[in-house]
């Protein structure tokens, strides 16, 4: 792959320059902007998402509650475990940063020495992107918007190729559906444990989400019956 980065006829490089090449003609405040998005900005976006996907689901309750926060919490658990299994592929694929070969790109980021494929960033965003689709359709369609603009601005900053991104694409999809099965197994009794307990059981449902009445029984939720209210009165 290293000797792909070194001609300049293959689609890649030719994709690498063109996307860079708007940094060359783009003001240097917006450069400075696209460094600050591509380095942290999406990032703290990304956790925003997942804290914001956690409140809606825990507002909307329902018989779904916990194995929707399950969801949830797998998102940011398959970005990590995704940037670990990058480890041993950014070792075994050493491929040099895109500006190493190619010298007259406008690089935005300095004291980026280690290697290139895969994009961590691109992975990152997207196993938390894919992971929230399974928790929430909405935000995980925001989600997934957020990591294509990570991946372009990836490129534009200079700090990898296209094909890096592509592969952190892939990757970070890969590790949130292929082991989305297993964590919901192992995730969803955690939650529906604290979904019942009367201290935090707030974190999977808001106060007056609506339970059903087989979900109070398995909570212990007391649901009160028309002929209650009747006796009452």
């Amino acid at each position: 792959m290293a000797g792909l980065a070194e001609s300049g006829s293959n689609p890649d490089v030719n994709l690498l320059y063109d996307i860079n090449g708007l940094a060359k003609d783009a003001p240097r405040w917006f450069d400075r902007g696209v460094e600050f998005v591509g380095e942290y900005g999406l990032l703290i976006a990304m956790a925003l998402l997942v804290v914001g996907c956690w409140w809606a689901v825990r507002r909307r309750g329902g018989e779904d509650a916990a194995p929707s926060v399950a969801a949830v919490i797998w998102a940011p658990l398959a970005a990590a475990i995704a940037v670990l299994v990058n480890v041993p592929i950014r070792g075994f694929v050493a491929r040099p940063r895109p500006f190493v070969d190619h010298r007259d790109l406008d690089v935005l980021v300095s004291g980026k020495t280690d290697y290139s494929f895969v994009s961590d960033h691109a992975t990152l965003t997207t196993a938390v992107a894919v992971g929230l689709f399974v928790a929430h359709r909405k935000f995980g369609l925001v989600g997934i918007g957020l990591a294509l603009v990570e991946g372009f601005c990836r490129v534009y900053m200079g700090v990898h190729y296209p094909t890096d991104v592509i592969g952190g694409f892939a990757l970070g999809t890969a590790v949130a559906l292929l082991l989305s099965p297993l964590a919901m197994l192992l995730l969803t009794p955690l939650t529906k444990a604290v979904e019942g307990s009367a201290r935090v059981g707030g974190l999977i449902r808001a106060r007056g989400a609506a339970l059903t009445g087989e979900e109070a029984v398995i909570t212990g939720a007391q649901v009160e019956r028309p002929e209650d209210r009747d006796l009452a009165a």
